[in-house]
């Protein structure tokens, strides 16, 4: 459909419906990197596919489980503990072999998630994993091969087991971390038309386009670069990039941005920026940044995990020191600190989180929020701001009538009756609205006969025999027709779009739509009022439109008037003042700023990009949600703590044991009675996570 000139309504911004996402959904299984780096918990970039790391984990699992069996059979303390004898000549080197196996196999990606720890000097889980693993292999396999002291191969089976349980579980339930980077790179279409001298057509691919070049769109195509319109004009679709639905009406010289959708015009673009300079690579650029920048946070576990790799430490040696002073063998001070530094990491912290993230994951799943990032879901307990983007998040990003104004003597129904017979066969996001307006009036639509698009003049088409226009403000300013122009002016402060009716050249009445607000922003808005969290909205639109919408909903604070590039540094801003800050998006604009606030929380209906830069997506599209969001992330940490004291208080009260502190009176730590203990400090977090209700 031509567009014309009644729908260039002055360029409120309005917007998306992305409904017509043209990029295909993909498996928002995120993405990881090569090992699953420390943060077991979402900080991943690019790489393999979180599904492929899932499967690994899993397969790492159950083969190290399989050889463990033989482990304990063959291990003389665990034969011990049953009170058998299995011993046969060189039992010792088949147990060295197996244990070599799952240390290597099973204990590799906690051995290089440590080493990536250890370069981050930012120890956690993996760097505690890794120590215990590393000293409990070391020592015995001196053991076998001829050092005095008893192997703790067994300890070291067991504890890879539980280790790559809890990481298997954990990964299986929260969706790894994002690709944006390469959705985003996904706008961009591969090759460009570009056009010579002469005016011949040649396909080449994006890279090979340099400035000043020429490039032809053809109607319903991306357009390639950032540019300028040469020649043409059409209706530009920029919903995706810059969240305004109504397609734009570009014509020589306007701006042009690469990925936009060029409707139904043919258009040719003079190349201005080309790659690293484009808008959609800026985006890419910041959406970077802000991540790496985020990366650096550890959620709860890692930050116990650090406590401990620095006790392990410390006790560790101090137990080999005080025991080599008070005069004991070498060989017996080393068993004493290696059974410290073993102890050290629990058994039960490898599982005290996963088994809570777990029900917790699958808690907000019925509950449609989707946790991609567990650090920052953590810390969405002490939000303080939410920063709301307006268009398409507080409000559908799409029209509907608010108004209808008939001129005296004419009636309502009447009015939107012929405006809806006219504009039934009309794409545009203003006819959807006028025809979807009567369907919920109950009005039956006329047919239309004759329907054309005239530029300039609107639309026209014949309803019941008479001839019906649709027009914009300009038309029926140029032919000087008579209208109420306060109640004009008054709407069109508001963000609303008028449109007039007219009858056989008969102003019959106008009508006005706007953005519909979402009745559950409204009451998101007022749940975080009660619990005192400041309300911020942020929007591109003019400051007028902005405090309209703003009243509505009762928004504290608004920012208007606010470029897409700026939204993130708006955000930065707040984080200023000392505030931990939520950000709720749904465009491409969005998500610099979703990557740089404290938690980014996507719309489900909005762009693929921002669903992959945030932290949380909310599938329902409900803001309400967000405040679900907090209450469940404040449940899920009180779960989490009290987990960690289960999982780590065995090891408080069993790391002075071990270290030999009543041994004056004859009591050291047998490991059969630790490892009895430790089955127990297991089994109680497991039932302690699963009492998690919403």
């Amino acid at each position: 459909m031509k567009q014309n000139d009644h729908h260039n309504h002055h360029d409120h911004s309005h917007h998306n419906n992305h409904s017509h996402h043209e990029h295909d959904r993909q498996s928002h299984e995120g993405h990881d990197n090569d090992q699953h780096h420390g943060h077991s918990h979402g900080h991943h970039h690019g790489g393999h596919d979180h599904g492929d790391m899932v499967n690994d984990f899993k397969k790492r699992f159950f083969i190290s489980l399989i050889i463990t069996i033989p482990i304990l059979a063959l291990s003389p303390m665990i034969q011990g503990f049953i009170g058998v004898d299995w011993r046969f000549p060189y039992d010792q080197y088949i147990l060295f072999a197996l244990s070599t196996f799952v240390f290597f196999y099973g204990g590799w990606p906690f051995i290089t998630g440590a080493i990536d720890e250890l370069k981050g000097k930012n120890p956690g889980m993996m760097t505690l994993i890794g120590l215990a693993i590393v000293v409990a292999y070391g020592y015995s396999s001196l053991t076998v091969f001829g050092w005095a002291g008893k192997d703790f191969f067994w300890e070291l089976a067991t504890l890879i087991d539980i280790m790559l349980l809890g990481h298997w579980v954990e990964m299986r339930s929260v969706m790894g971390a994002s690709n944006a980077l390469e959705q985003l790179v996904k706008l961009m279409p591969n090759e460009a038309h570009k056009l010579d001298e002469q005016g011949n057509v040649k396909d080449v691919p994006l890279s090979e386009l340099k400035s000043k070049d020429y490039v032809l769109v053809k109607p319903g195509e991306k357009i390639p670069v950032d540019g300028i319109i040469i020649d043409g004009k059409s209706a530009v679709d920029e919903s995706l990039l810059t969240g305004e639905s109504v397609p734009i009406e570009k014509e020589k010289n306007d701006e042009v941005i690469g990925g936009s959708i060029n409707k139904e015009g043919s258009l040719t673009i003079q190349v201005e920026k080309t790659g690293e300079e484009s808008f959609l690579s800026q985006v890419v650029t910041m959406v970077k940044e802000a991540q790496e920048s985020k990366s650096k946070t550890q959620d709860l576990t890692n930050r116990a995990a650090k406590l401990l790799f620095y006790i392990a430490l410390v006790s560790g040696f101090a137990t080999l020191f005080i025991w080599l002073l008070l005069g004991h063998p070498f060989d017996v001070a080393m068993e004493r600190m290696v059974t410290v530094m073993v102890i050290t990491c629990p058994h039960a912290l490898g599982l005290a989180a996963p088994l809570v993230v777990a029900v917790s994951t699958s808690i907000s799943a019925k509950k449609g929020l989707l946790i991609r990032n567990r650090a920052n879901f953590e810390g969405a307990r002490n939000l303080n701001a939410v920063v709301f983007d307006k268009t398409g998040t507080l409000t559908k990003g799409e029209f509907g009538v608010t108004d209808i104004v008939p001129m005296e003597g004419k009636n309502e129904g009447d009015v939107l009756l012929y405006a809806a017979s006219v504009e039934q066969n009309s794409e545009h996001p203003i006819a959807t609205g006028i025809v979807e307006s009567a369907k919920d009036k109950g009005i039956n639509i006329a047919k239309v006969t004759d329907f054309e698009s005239i530029t300039g003049k609107g639309i026209q088409g014949k309803v019941n025999g008479k001839v019906v226009n649709v027009v914009s403000p300009k038309y029926v300013n140029d032919q000087q027709l008579d209208y109420d122009k306060k109640l004009f002016n008054q709407m069109s402060e508001q963000g609303k779009t008028v449109v007039f009716v007219l009858i056989n050249d008969q102003l019959i009445g106008m009508i006005a739509l706007a953005d519909i607000i979402r009745e559950t922003a409204k009451e998101a808005i007022a749940l975080l009022k009660e619990q005192d969290i400041h309300s911020i909205m942020l929007t591109g639109d003019n400051q007028k439109v902005a405090n309209w919408v703003a009243e509505q909903l009762g928004v504290d604070e608004v920012y208007a008037e606010v470029l897409p590039n700026d939204k993130a540094s708006q955000v930065k801003e707040i984080q200023r003042k000392g505030w931990k800050v939520a950000m709720t998006g749904d465009g491409v604009n969005d998500a610099p700023a979703l990557a740089t606030a404290d938690l980014g929380i996507a719309i489900g209906a909005g762009t693929d990009v921002a669903m992959e830069t945030a932290d949380v997506v909310l599938v329902k599209s409900n803001p309400k949600d967000v405040v679900a969001l907090m209450e469940l992330s404040k449940k899920t940490y009180r779960k989490m703590v009290q987990n960690l004291w289960w999982a780590a208080g065995y090891n408080i009260f069993a790391i002075p044991l071990a270290a030999g502190v009543l041994a004056p009176i004859g009591i050291v730590l047998s490991p059969a009675v630790g490892a009895v203990l430790m089955s127990l400090s297991t089994v109680i977090v497991a039932i302690n996570a699963k009492l998690l209700k919403a």
